[in-house]
């Protein structure tokens, strides 16, 4: 079920305890100088459209939020951004409505970084008035660690930034935004002392080109793979949750 493709009154006979609300997260932002800035939308939305297609009547999703927390992108420019706080207000904003209406599974599927630790908090937020409602949040890239590392090639096998995986999943789904001349590896420079610290850097400082990974080693034949992986990994997340007790 897509919430923006139904009316009202289809959407009042929604069994509210039989489906998990799909909120799809993702930014507008800098993808190197070979990915368009629409990147995350385009690969968290069809995520969900996967996960929708395999359950139709246990899905309910909604038009995914295309606006993220991307300051740590704007010294590149070519990017919209709200800042965190914003952010995290702008989800307690859309999902307060739909937990009076009665919702009571939430997934935020998040499809970029930045977005990452407001979704947390705007859960954390939302939780105390709402003990008795499931709300989860996470990017489809965690769901599907294991998986996504398995096919990989090169080296890093966690999402980056334009790399490797978002490189080849774009070349599966739009090849035609792909500037596929432009595609030039930014290995992402790790300090393995400084591991399990979190260094507050701005992409700016972070990379050479706005990209972290080895794009070089995409394909659309991957790309499928990915998508695959992260659909599956979704649809297993889902009907798990379906099946979990609410909060008491």
């Amino acid at each position: 079920m897509k919430f923006a493709e139904m009316t009202y009154p289809m959407l009042r006979e929604v069994n509210r305890d039989r489906c998990v609300l799909v909120l799809p997260l993702a930014a507008c932002e800098q993808h190197s100088q070979h990915l368009p800035t629409l990147t995350d939308t385009i690969l968290v939305t069809a995520v969900a459209d996967g996960v929708e297609s395999r359950l139709p009547t246990e899905v309910l999703q909604l038009p995914t939020l295309w606006l993220g927390a991307s300051h740590h992108h704007l010294r590149f420019g070519a990017t919209l951004s709200v800042n965190v706080d914003t952010h995290m207000e702008l989800l307690c904003e859309i999902l307060e409505p739909l937990l009076e209406e009665g919702y009571q599974r939430v997934l935020l599927l998040n499809g970029h970084g930045g977005n990452i630790d407001p979704m947390q908090m705007a859960l954390r937020l939302l939780q105390p008035d709402w003990p008795e409602v499931l709300v989860t949040a996470a990017s489809y890239w965690d769901l599907a660690a294991n998986e996504l590392a398995a096919l990989a090639e090169g080296p890093r096998k966690s999402m980056g930034h334009a790399c490797e995986f978002e490189t080849s999943m774009m070349l599966a789904l739009r090849p035609e935004l792909v500037q596929r001349d432009k595609i030039r590896n930014d290995p992402p420079r790790e300090n393995p002392i400084l591991r399990g610290l979190y260094l507050a850097e701005d992409m700016y400082q972070r990379t050479d080109h706005g990209c972290v990974g080895y794009p070089e080693l995409a394909s659309a034949e991957k790309g499928r793979q990915f998508l695959d992986a992260a659909i599956e990994r979704t649809v297993e997340v889902v009907r798990e949750l379906l099946k979990r007790p609410l909060p008491q």
